[in-house]
């Protein structure tokens, strides 16, 4: 897991990321003191109970969902937010934040 300062970090970005908008694992830890897109993958995964934050805009950088238990979940709160995808299951990249 990363280190506490790092995982605010992640967070505070996570937070950030608008409503109708993705952004990737790779692209959060980019903005970040030193995460990687795992660690961000692991952030997503343990977020704390009772959060607001908008997990299901952190995609893969192949902008489809990554492959985990929460797919569905993440699909359906995508779409809920007019996020359509093409016929392979990819985000349309003008969709990716920031720009």
């Amino acid at each position: 897991m990363a280190r506490p300062e790092l995982l605010e970090q992640i967070y505070t970005i996570v937070d950030q990321i608008p409503p109708g908008r993705v952004t990737t694992y790779g692209r959060i830890a980019a903005m970040t003191e030193g995460a990687t897109p795992r660690m961000v993958g692991s952030a997503m995964r343990h977020l704390p109970d009772g959060h607001q934050l908008p997990w299901h805009r952190v995609i893969a950088s192949s902008l489809k969902l990554a492959d985990h238990g929460g797919a569905e979940r993440q699909h359906r709160k995508l779409r809920d937010e007019g996020i359509l995808f093409d016929a392979k299951g990819r985000v349309p990249a003008h969709l990716v934040w920031p720009d």
